[in-house]
């Protein structure tokens, strides 16, 4: 069973059906129930063997608060309607295993009763966390896990927790201060490689109506909530380029992006023949595929695709609410992983300048080979270990793989 909470954007929901898709391909007869609040999972390409429960929609209001997104309800009655879903759920399903995105205890803390129900009634199903590479700087994640005492909740009730990412980028045991009885649970698992889009490049491209002598960037702003400002500057700096005709440009705002917003960015648009601007593509690994260089936000599924197609990029990611994607962008930005702008710092002018000289270069970007992208396999191998099990369904052992490569990081 995988929980996922998802109040904002499409990251979280996205990488926890990665992981499912990869566990239903590797176990035979596993069965996995996702309860979720994202309005966008209808829309995503479910695998065979997966079936969801759809929580109620809680988000942020205009000012900044939590609150019911769609019922008639205030945030209290939201919380409680979706803790009993998940509850009965779990009493029904009856799972071995309950997967946990990110917060401990839940949205709003409406975990609790079912994780008294699992200590008291059901102590042989295991509990594990798991964790994104980067939450937030330390000091706020810190202050934060304090406050609703999540290093308590992990240290009494979770068995493990997987993190995925590599410690060679962000040390969440370090950085975020975890008492020993914590990070003694931690394994961290690399970062999830991406798996092909349904489109070889060549044909996606002749649909898109790419001549021999253009190039092709891909401008994602992820769920597009907060994305007009990348895709309207992006806009902005083709009509500084001397010839934009040198250049075909897919803009997905995102299915999240306010209706005016993308009306604005429409009419922007129309002003170039060589600029298509979808609302939303479910599959966007194979856009980018065909692109010479892609222009985004730092979300980690963003990026994880983007290292696993080794692709040329230009990284422009939020700092706010939390920090996640500048930090991410800022450290793998180091090991010259891809080019990032600070938003304070994006501008037309900024922009076209680091396209151009990103569009001279190799498409292949060899430094993205050398991060540890296997935390598929690992995660497999971890639940097999976890649940006592040997795991003779693995399609592929870990041992088998490549060695380690430098931005790689052996696992205790």
């Amino acid at each position: 069973m995988v929980y996922s909470h998802d109040a904002f954007g499409l990251g979280n929901i996205r990488r926890m059906l990665a992981i499912c898709e990869s566990l239903l391909k590797t176990i035979p007869q596993v069965s996995i129930l996702v309860v979720s609040g994202s309005p966008a999972l209808h829309s995503l390409r479910l695998p065979a063997g997966l079936d969801y429960i759809k929580l109620p929609c809680v988000g942020r209001d205009q000012a900044g608060e939590m609150a019911s997104k769609y019922l008639d309800a205030d945030l209290k009655d939201a919380v409680k309607l979706r803790s009993d879903l998940i509850l009965a759920a779990t009493r029904n399903f009856k799972p071995d295993l309950f997967l946990v995105d990110k917060k401990p205890d839940g949205l709003e803390s409406e975990l609790k009763t079912t994780l008294n129900y699992l200590r008291a009634i059901r102590p042989q199903t295991k509990l594990v966390l798991l964790l994104r590479d980067i939450l937030d700087r330390p000091e706020a994640t810190i202050q934060q896990w304090q406050r609703h005492g999540y290093y308590q909740t992990i240290a009494n009730r979770y068995d493990q927790v997987w993190v995925v990412g590599t410690p060679a980028v962000f040390d969440v045991r370090t950085e975020y201060r975890f008492p020993r009885e914590v990070a003694q649970k931690v394994r961290f698992c690399g970062y999830i490689r991406r798996e092909p889009g349904l489109k070889p490049p060549e044909i996606l491209r002749q649909e898109i109506g790419v001549q021999p002598n253009q190039k092709l960037v891909l401008v994602t702003p992820g769920g597009g909530a907060d994305g007009y400002r990348l895709a309207s500057t992006y806009l902005a700096s083709l009509a500084a380029l001397p010839s934009a005709d040198s250049l075909q440009s897919v803009i997905v705002s995102g299915p999240e992006m306010p209706a005016a917003e993308r009306e604005a960015l429409r009419q922007q648009a129309a002003n170039f023949a060589t600029v298509q601007l979808l609302e939303f593509t479910d599959d966007l690994t194979s856009y980018m595929a065909a692109a010479d260089l892609v222009v985004s936000m730092g979300g980690y599924n963003t990026i994880t695709e983007i290292l696993s197609l080794q692709k040329r990029a230009i990284v422009i990611p939020r700092t706010q609410p939390v920090a996640e994607q500048w930090i991410r962008a800022e450290r793998m930005a180091q090991y010259g992983l891809f080019r990032t702008i600070h938003p304070d710092d994006l501008t037309p002018t900024n922009l076209m300048e680091l396209m151009l000289q990103e569009l001279q270069a190799s498409p292949f970007n060899p430094a993205a080979a050398q991060l540890d992208m296997n935390a598929l396999p690992r995660i497999t191998e971890y639940l097999f270990a976890l649940l006592r099990q040997p795991p003779q369904c693995l399609l592929k052992p870990l041992s088998s793989q490549a060695p380690l490569c430098p931005l790689e990081v052996a696992i205790p």
